[in-house]
Formats: C-alpha cells, structure tokens, sequence
C-alpha cells in the first residue's frame, strides 16, 4: 500500500489499492462481500502479487468479485470452483490461486468439489463466504441455515426433523489430510477485520511454501436475505450465527508464520 500523507490538513487514513478497480460496489447496504474483497486484494497487493494471483468466482453473489478486483480471475460453473482452480494451479504453479464461494454454492451443489480438493492437498486457497442463505436468488434455504431460521423456503423455520441439520462444512474439511490450514472469521468490527486480513496473508504465504489447501470460512450477514437492517444482522450473527460457528483456528499447523 503507498504511503499515507496528510492531505489539505488532514491525516490519510485510508487509500484503495491499486488491485482492486475503480467499479463501484454494488453489494446490498451492510454486505460483508465488499470488506472481505478489499481485504484479499490489501494482501495481494502487500505482497506485490497482483500479476501472480489468479481469482475464481462461481455462480452466486461471488460472481461479481470479476467486477471488483483488479488481477486475473476466472469464472466456474455453479459448485465448480475448486476443480477449476485445481486446473490452473497444476498448469500454472508459480501462480497464487483462491476460489471465492458462498455457502450455497461451496457447501451443496459443490460439496463433492470441495472435499475432494481438500483431500488432495491441492496448493490453493479456498475463500467460503457463510451467511446462511442462497443471498442472490431470494434468499433460500442453504445448508447452513440455523435450525429454527426462516428463509423463503423454509418461513415456519429449518425443521431439523424434515430438513436435516445445519452442515458444519469447515470442521469436516478440518479433518481432511490434505488441508494445512483451516479458520474461520467474520468483519462485522475492526478487529474481527484485522484478524481476517491476518489469515488470508497466512493463506497466500502457506501457498508460496506449498504447503496444501488453506481454507479460510467468513462467518458473514445478508440483510437483504435475512430481511434485517444491516445493524440488525450483525446483531442476529453474533447471537445466532457464532454460536453455531465459533470464530478461530480449526487446523494450525505447528510452522506458524509472524
């Protein structure tokens, strides 16, 4: 990131890097897409990365992330990612691969994508935004809605009885071999942004060391789909959300970077 100077008497806190582009955002008003787009790209341009990282987005609100960030990026078929950033990171190696995924997208029609990336070790790093709901398509039951939390297709609540329970994605690839690095985070305050920013530039260096998969969960709202306010969201997702999926490491390894 360039240096910061005092502009017109005024301290520069902030300036957007040269990795993301000039397209303004269009997420809904409280969205964590755009912190965490601004995040990734913070790091890859910290690690003057930007013509090494190649970005993979399927269907889904993550189709947009092509919009907004400012390296090569590719789009896959809906719960494809990971197979397609399998393929680039075997043709390319010197390249830093993410895919970026939701849970609708990640956790159901690409599950089998998913596990069996991991289990391989592929040297990529996998991005899974969680909000509980399929957020563009009206705000859908996902396989990781809340027992007892209403969509548009379950609005008496997620029936644990007919509709089984809330799919804890990360822990089961936590206990795949191939995965190196495993946690999970959220950006709904300053700190919980630092802490997110921290482990996606674990991630990539993980990468750089070709150590396997690097998985990195963010626990995040969707106003529109939960119909809330966003401060509303934020509120429902710690007293909700974070219970059901507690923030933190689920797989360290022992070489831990500073």
């Amino acid at each position: 990131m360039q240096d910061l100077k005092p502009t017109n008497g005024f301290e520069e806190v902030f300036r957007k890097v040269q990795t993301l582009t000039d397209t303004p955002m269009h997420y809904c008003p409280g969205c964590g897409h755009g912190v965490v787009h601004r995040l990734l790209m913070e790091v890859v341009d910290e690690m003057k990365i930007q013509d090494k990282t190649v970005g993979v987005a399927p269907v889904g609100c993550s189709v947009f992330a092509y919009h907004y960030m400012n390296i090569d990026m590719q789009e896959a078929a809906h719960g494809r990612a990971t197979a397609v950033a399998t393929g680039i990171k075997r043709v390319l190696p010197d390249r830093y691969v993410f895919t970026y995924q939701g849970d609708g997208d990640l956790a159901a029609i690409g599950t089998n994508e998913t596990i069996h990336t991991v289990n391989r070790g592929e040297n990529i790093l996998i991005v899974f935004i969680n909000n509980g709901v399929y957020g563009m398509t009206g705000g859908q039951m996902a396989p990781t809605t809340l027992a007892g939390m209403k969509t548009t297709t379950s609005p008496f609540g997620r029936d644990i009885a007919t509709m089984g329970h809330p799919l804890k994605i990360t822990e089961l690839v936590a206990q795949l071999p191939g995965a190196y690095y495993v946690t999970r985070h959220a950006v709904h305050t300053p700190t919980a942004v630092r802490k997110l920013k921290k482990a996606f530039r674990i991630a990539f260096e993980f990468q750089e060391m070709k150590k396997g998969t690097c998985f990195v969960e963010v626990v995040s709202n969707c106003p529109s789909g939960w119909k809330m306010t966003p401060q509303e969201s934020n509120k429902w997702m710690e007293q909700n959300m974070f219970p059901y999926y507690p923030l933190g490491d689920l797989k360290v390894p022992k070489v831990r970077m500073n």
